[in-house]
C-alpha cells in the first residue's frame, strides 16, 4: 500500500475523526500509567494529525509513516502549527530509532495494514528494542466483526468539497481480510482528476494481537471498546491494547 495519492486528500476525507479528542483519550490513558512527557513515537502517523496534538501535550514526538507523500503533510501541518516533531519515513515492521521511547501510540487500525501474522510479531518485536523497560504502547485494531459486519462487501461514497471519493470492499472468504479500492475524483479548477488506491486491511483475532505481543516482551494490561474505558463487547469495532514493555 503506498498511500501516495490518497496524502493530498486524506484530512478531508476523514474529517470525522477528532484528533483533538482522541489525542485526549490517549494521553488520558498514558497519564494512567505514569507517563504524561518525555519521548512519544507516533507509529504510522500518517498526515500527522495526532502527531501535532501529542506535540501540543507537551510530548517529544518522533513520528514515522511508509509513505513519504503522507509525512510530506504532517511536516507542513507541524509548521504551521508551530511544533517541533522529527519525522522519519519507515515501515512499522522495520522501526529503526537513535534510542528509546517513554509511549508508543499506533492509532487509527495502522495494525491492520500489516500484511499478515507474521509482519505482526516482526512489528512487536522490532519494536521492544524501543520501548524504554516499563514503557507503554498503546494500539488500535478494527475488530473481526467490523471487517465482517460492517466493511465487508459493502461501498460507500464521500461526497466532499474539493474530493469526490467511492470506496468499495471486498470481504475475503477468511471473513477477515477486506480488499480495498478507492476511486478519487479531486477538483482541479473546473475540472476532476481521477486516481485510484488498493489495500486491505487483515483483522487479527485477540489471540494473535496477544501471542504477538507477549512473545515480543510486552503484557497486556488493558483492552478497550473505542474512545471508553470499558471492556470491548461482540459487536466492537474498535479495540485499543494497552500494553507495557516489560523489564
Amino acid at each position: 500500500m503506498s498511500y501516495n495519492s490518497f496524502a493530498g486528500v486524506y484530512d478531508e476525507l476523514t474529517f470525522n475523526v477528532d484528533y483533538k479528542k482522541r489525542a485526549e483519550y490517549i494521553c488520558e490513558i498514558l497519564k494512567n500509567n505514569n507517563i504524561t512527557d518525555g519521548l512519544l513515537l507516533d507509529l504510522a502517523c500518517g498526515t500527522g494529525s495526532l502527531s501535532v496534538e501529542f506535540a501540543k501535550k507537551g510530548f517529544d514526538v518522533i513520528a514515522t509513516d511508509a509513505s513519504a507523500e503522507m509525512l510530506m503533510e504532517a511536516q507542513n501541518k507541524a509548521f504551521s502549527e508551530d511544533v517541533n516533531i522529527m519525522f522519519l519515513c519507515q515501515k512499522m515492521q522495520e522501526t529503526d530509532l537513535y534510542g528509546t521511547v517513554r509511549a508508543v501510540v499506533c492509532s487509527l487500525d495502522s495494525i491492520n495494514h500489516l500484511p499478515g501474522v507474521d509482519e505482526l510479531k516482526k512489528t512487536f518485536s522490532v519494536l521492544k528494542n524501543f520501548v524504554d523497560d516499563g514503557g507503554i504502547m498503546i494500539f488500535d485494531v478494527n475488530t473481526l466483526y467490523k471487517h465482517g459486519k460492517i466493511l465487508g462487501n459493502n461501498t460507500f461514497v464521500y461526497d466532499e468539497k474539493n474530493v469526490f471519493c467511492v470506496w468499495q470492499n471486498k470481504l475475503s472468504d477468511d471473513n477477515r481480510t477486506v480488499g480495498i479500492n478507492l476511486d478519487f475524483f479531486v477538483k482541479d479548477g473546473h475540472n476532476y482528476q481521477r486516481f485510484n488506491e488498493n489495500f486491505k486491511e487483515i483483522a487479527f483475532s485477540d489471540d494473535e494481537l496477544t501471542s504477538a505481543v507477549e512473545n515480543a516482551g510486552f503484557k497486556v494490561l488493558n483492552r478497550y471498546a473505542d474512545m471508553t474505558f470499558s471492556a470491548p463487547c461482540e459487536d466492537t469495532e474498535r479495540i485499543y491494547y494497552v500494553v507495557r514493555r516489560e523489564y
